[in-house]
């Protein structure tokens, strides 16, 4: 099936959204009151990519600085109120590439809350057709730029795939790449994926009977 997750996890419609670009935050774990963050070599921070925002949000749900439906706490002293809309500063204007604040806000996570239930929403979907648990899966694979730089356990951690175990998750990289030169210099593996394409079939996720409540139920986090 094809998930339409949008553009969240490229840093669009993110406030302080980046591509993955020099001095792009990559990954955030919270310690306490403050974010320590990294960036892509290691530039002063200008901004978040996807795999940064999706770190974010599992650390504010993990410290309890969002509840299960995206809200902040606006009574935790370490969430900071802006003009009356209330936000989690990851690197103060002093120490920022910039000059200003960057930090996750409501919008920022309900961004995230949206694409992570279109990934699970399909997933959960393909399970019932093949008529199978989570606990099943055998191999999980991640390919691309942005499945190989995420932190599993922490796309776990906000729901958007299954509790499985994390030795079942594989990271594979650029596979469509690799693919296309197994394909080119042997003939073997380009008829087992001729073979492959022969028994593949296509669920189209919006007639989907239910899919609509599979959807809304994913967008929380556990």
């Amino acid at each position: 099936c094809s998930c339409a997750s949008g553009p969240a996890f490229e840093g669009a419609h993110i406030r302080e959204g980046v591509r993955a670009i020099p001095g792009a935050i990559e990954k955030i774990i919270i310690n306490g009151g403050a974010a320590e963050v990294k960036t892509i070599q290691n530039r002063p921070a200008i901004g978040v990519c996807g795999s940064g925002v999706l770190d974010a949000v599992a650390e504010l749900r993990r410290w309890k600085l969002i509840d299960a439906r995206g809200a902040f706490n606006r009574d935790d002293p370490r969430v900071t109120v802006r003009e009356g809309r209330p936000e989690f500063v990851l690197v103060d204007s002093r120490r920022s590439g910039h000059g200003r604040d960057i930090a996750i806000d409501r919008n920022d996570v309900n961004q995230i809350q949206l694409a992570k239930a279109a990934i699970r929403s399909g997933i959960e979907v393909l399970l019932q057709h093949a008529q199978i648990s989570p606990e099943e899966i055998d191999l999980f694979l991640l390919a691309g730029a942005f499945g190989t730089y995420l932190d599993i356990h922490n796309a776990v951690e906000i729901g958007m795939f299954p509790r499985i175990p994390l030795e079942r998750f594989q990271q594979v990289g650029n596979a469509a790449g690799s693919g296309a030169r197994e394909m080119l210099v042997s003939t073997s593996r380009r008829r087992a994926a001729e073979q492959m394409v022969a028994d593949i079939q296509y669920i189209e996720l919006m007639i989907e009977s239910g899919y609509t409540d599979i959807f809304m139920k994913a967008i929380g986090f556990d």
